[in-house]
């Protein structure tokens, strides 16, 4: 036997070995042999439905133990609307394994998604539509900035009894709040917090006032400017303050 008639037949025996090997690891043949019969889920989860989970999966299992794509299988589990993160495992001889964690929503971010705890956005579902949150807004590169402020402002205000209702950040980097009692406060680009500071100081100065606060401008290096909003009908009308 020459030296190429060699080598064909060893080819042809190394196919012939890896052949079967090759067509249980992409699922052509094993898959009614080894079946994925069990699916198993981890994880403290209220609005994945189960026979959503289950369906997404069915494609994945199909393929058996051996041919089953985990990363694909993860994949498309993470692209469902409420799923925060997702990791899938398989266990021998047939178990589908999921850990699932859920997104959490915190607060609303511009017209049509939400921030989830985690700090990660994702798309309204239809049923938090109505659902109350506070409203957070500004480029998406900087969620972890607005929620830090949007915190501190809250504790700023809760000793005078004004909660924050939602807080912005335009594109170029100016911030504005709308507090609980309807007062606008444009805030600026520099010096958010101490501005703020010293506006949340002299509110309670301000508490008895004949008309509510509609805006206050704290774009000034020593002071802000008040808009007041319309008083009862017995009472002075102060349009504007500067402080």
């Amino acid at each position: 036997m020459n030296v190429v008639l060699r080598i064909f037949v060893w080819l042809l025996a190394l196919t012939l070995v890896s052949l079967p090997v090759v067509a249980v690891l992409n699922g052509w043949v094993g898959a009614e042999r080894w079946p994925l019969a069990k699916l198993r889920v981890h994880g403290e989860f209220k609005r994945v439905p189960a026979e959503q989970l289950q369906k997404v999966l069915m494609p994945y299992a199909r393929s058996g133990f051996f041919a089953v794509k985990l990363q694909d299988a993860q994949d498309a589990i993470e692209a469902l609307p409420w799923v925060e993160s997702a990791r899938v495992r398989k266990q021998w001889p047939d178990v589908l394994e999921v850990t699932l964690v859920e997104h959490k929503p915190f607060a609303r971010w511009g017209q049509d998604r939400l921030l989830s705890e985690q700090g990660k956005l994702f798309p309204t579902p239809r049923k938090l539509a109505d659902l109350k949150l506070p409203e957070l807004d500004g480029p998406d590169s900087q969620t972890e900035e607005v929620v830090q402020l949007y915190n501190d402002a809250r504790a700023m205000f809760a000793p005078v009894g004004v909660d924050v209702t939602r807080l912005g950040m335009d594109a170029r980097g100016s911030w504005s709040l709308l507090l609980s009692n309807g007062t606008v406060v444009v805030v600026g680009r520099d010096d958010a917090r101490s501005r703020l500071q010293r506006f949340v100081r002299v509110l309670p100065q301000l508490a008895n006032q004949p008309a509510p606060i509609e805006r206050a401008d704290l774009r000034y290096t020593n002071g802000f400017t008040l808009s007041w909003g319309t008083p009862p009908a017995d009472a002075p009308k102060n349009t504007q303050e500067r402080t």
